[in-house]
């Protein structure tokens, strides 16, 4: 592709993965998040829960000065309590929706206007008719809370037998969910995650075509799947080009492309829609270099891409 990727897209990235120290809501979160506010390769970041009030309020100020566009990932909100939107006990069902609903409330106090999650686990065949008639009563509950705070609600896809185990899933079943959502709530959306594609034994294009009605967001990454053993095993989100990875330059070209052809990504657009790095350091790896590694990658993708 020869015009910039800025003519496209606003390049994001995921800072509680990047900067794992921080996915519990604690650690540098200020501090990290002014890395990525300083570097102007970024139009967009994606930031979690900030558990202490000063915090936050150090992060807004940094945000408020960046020019950034900004995601809340409500995701660890979730998986690090366990918490599961669509439980077949309604009163373990709406722990989970309060907790999204308090992330709501954080994210509305920070003036981020987009918010997303992932579903609870998947129940098994039996019972996955009743989870997802659960997932749809607590998702429609979450987006009748979050309207009139001018809050956008996005649901991720996960892998359902690898390493999250959710229930949504195949893209296909999202957007039969989306679809049901959008019955009565516009303020409603699908993420795709380019690294989760693999766990889902899904190839870009197909589940692109499933969602494109529905897809507001994008993610790109990778993962490790064959190896067991591999330190990266699962959804690790590991560096691109990572020995035993699905995820090179060859792939997240496919995946643009792919974008293109779905309408997400295109010519004038009155909003420029955000592709997002979710990217981890594994072991003692450095989160800087990670993050060029991600750079590299995304700029010689772009090279090849024919759109």
């Amino acid at each position: 592709m020869r015009e910039p990727l800025t003519s496209y897209m606003k390049v994001g990235i995921v800072h509680f993965m990047a900067f794992p120290s921080t996915l519990k809501g604690e650690g540098p979160v200020a501090e990290t998040v002014r890395k990525i506010a300083e570097d102007d390769f970024f139009q967009a970041i994606e930031i979690t829960w900030v558990k202490d009030a000063e915090e936050r309020q150090k992060v807004q100020r940094i945000l408020s000065q960046s020019k950034l566009t900004v995601g809340f990932g409500a995701q660890p909100s979730l998986l690090t309590t366990g918490y599961d939107l669509n439980h077949l006990d309604p009163a373990q069902r709406q722990v989970a929706v309060n907790q999204i609903k308090a992330m709501i409330d954080m994210a509305h106090e920070m003036g981020i206007k987009k918010l997303a999650f992932l579903s609870g686990k998947d129940p098994g065949e039996a019972e996955r008719k009743r989870a997802t008639a659960a997932l749809v009563e607590s998702l429609k509950e979450i987006c009748a809370y979050a309207r009139p705070k001018g809050i956008f609600i996005i649901l991720e896809t996960f892998d359902r037998t690898i390493d999250k185990k959710a229930l949504i899933g195949p893209s296909d079943e999202a957007a039969a969910v989306t679809k049901a959502v959008r019955a009565e709530f516009d303020n409603f959306g699908l993420m795709i995650d380019l690294s989760h594609l693999p766990q889902q034994f899904e190839k870009a294009g197909d589940a692109l075509k499933n969602v494109k009605d529905y897809l507001v967001h994008a993610h790109i990454g990778n993962c490790v799947i064959k190896d067991k053993s591999h330190p990266a095993y699962g959804d690790a989100h590991p560096r691109f080009g990572v020995e035993g990875g699905e995820v090179d330059v060859d792939e997240l070209a496919e995946f643009l492309e792919q974008l293109f052809k779905v309408g997400y990504l295109g010519k004038g657009k009155k909003e420029l829609p955000v592709v997002a790095f979710e990217v981890k350091p594994i072991g003692d790896e450095s989160p800087e270099l990670i993050i060029a590694n991600a750079k590299r990658t995304l700029l010689e993708a772009w090279a090849r891409v024919q759109a």
